[in-house]
């Protein structure tokens, strides 16, 4: 291996205790492989065993918490007790050499498609609209949030009887968790809404079940990790100012990681903040000494994810990298990096195990994917 790419396979030790051999994530991507029941494939066996044989952590796409809670139809699901034994085998693939399993647990809230939930009814904070849908999800009572904040550490439960190494929870890209942090999407009026305080009791009441049922079935060290998005575009949205006041609340939960949900590393803050340093940069400095942060986002080469490291974020993850390139690990530590592919070309879907929902994504999604522009492999 080159030695100046020793920072990034440099072993790590969260305050739990849990060891991970080195500093690159699988950054959770939603693959759409399950089954329809939620049930792992043996096509998720294979992906996920795949992409986590050389990452140090290994976290999952998307695993529903309730049957609601679906925006795909594809997810995987930790919403029954009759989930574990297939969880357990996708525990076990992800673990095969020696990465830490995070399996990501969520809520699709507004986001979630009619015809994916029962009775087509779609539920969220506030009875707000999604862009572009004339669907409108109806908010939520009392009662069935306190249902979903139970929902999520039962799911919890459920990862560490199926041999997990953490949950994550998804605060990010516009699910349920986002949709209660958001001035956009929540408009109520009771203590679940209103001011950024209440706006955060959601989250909050989220990470409190989660680290109860840690607490209360982990015989070991078990990871709980949250992933948020910094900024929403829209006004009233979800500003740098907001988000820095979460995360100064999520790292006094006493968590074991921070995950930002970015497609650019580097990008900086819209608004709430005036300073010209990347997001990733402010909310390092802001919570970083108190928790790890894993920062993501178009990082494609070994010398990308180095200079993100040299920001002093002790961990990068890595997406559509390691779809394009599962071995992407493996070639930096043999010396290999100049092997690694960075672009994927049109008859790559099968070699590489993608499912056609995610490659139909890759194809009409311009500029989410570098593809080749010729149809031979490179």
């Amino acid at each position: 291996m080159n030695p100046k790419y020793q920072p990034l396979m440099e072993p790590y030790r969260f305050k739990n205790g849990t060891k991970v051999k080195n500093r690159v994530v699988l950054a959770p991507m939603t693959i759409s492989y399950s089954q329809l029941d939620g049930t792992i494939s043996d096509e998720i066996i294979a992906y996920y065993e795949s992409r986590s044989s050389g990452v140090g952590i290994a976290v999952t796409g998307s695993t529903i918490v309730t049957p609601n809670s679906k925006v795909f139809g594809g997810e995987m699901a930790a919403d029954y007790d009759d989930m574990i034994p297939s969880l357990q085998r996708l525990a076990a693939a992800m673990k095969k050499s020696g990465s830490k399993a995070i399996l990501q647990i969520f809520h699709g809230g507004r986001e979630s498609l009619p015809e994916s939930v029962p009775n087509g009814e779609v539920v969220s904070a506030s009875a707000v609209a999604k862009e572009g849908q004339n669907v409108i999800p109806r908010a939520l009572e009392e009662q069935e949030i306190l249902e979903i904040i139970r929902a999520f550490g039962a799911s919890t439960r459920r990862a560490i009887e199926a041999g997990f190494d953490g949950v994550e929870i998804h605060g990010a890209n516009r699910f349920l968790i986002q949709q209660f942090f958001s001035p956009y999407t929540n408009r109520r009026d009771d203590r679940w809404g209103g001011d950024i305080d209440k706006r955060m009791a959601f989250p909050l009441a989220v990470v409190d079940e989660v680290k109860k049922s840690v607490a209360e079935h982990a015989k070991r060290p078990f990871l709980v990790g949250y992933r948020f998005s910094p900024e929403e575009e829209m006004t009233p949205g979800i500003t740098m100012a907001d988000t820095l006041q979460l995360v100064d609340a999520l790292a006094d939960k006493n968590l074991d990681y921070l995950h930002v949900s970015l497609m650019d590393f580097w990008s900086k803050p819209r608004r709430g903040v005036e300073d010209n340093r990347s997001r990733m940069e402010i909310i390092n400095e802001l919570a970083g000494q108190r928790i790890p942060v894993i920062g993501v986002g178009s990082i494609r080469t070994p010398d990308e994810a180095l200079r993100a490291l040299q920001t002093g974020v002790p961990f990068i993850a890595l997406g559509r990298e390691l779809i394009i390139d599962p071995d992407w690990v493996e070639k930096v530590t043999q010396g290999k990096e100049n092997e690694i592919r960075t672009v994927i070309t049109l008859t790559d879907q099968e070699k590489l195990g993608i499912s056609d929902p995610l490659w139909h994504k890759i194809v009409q999604t311009p500029g989410w994917f570098p593809i080749a522009s010729q149809v031979k492999q490179v």
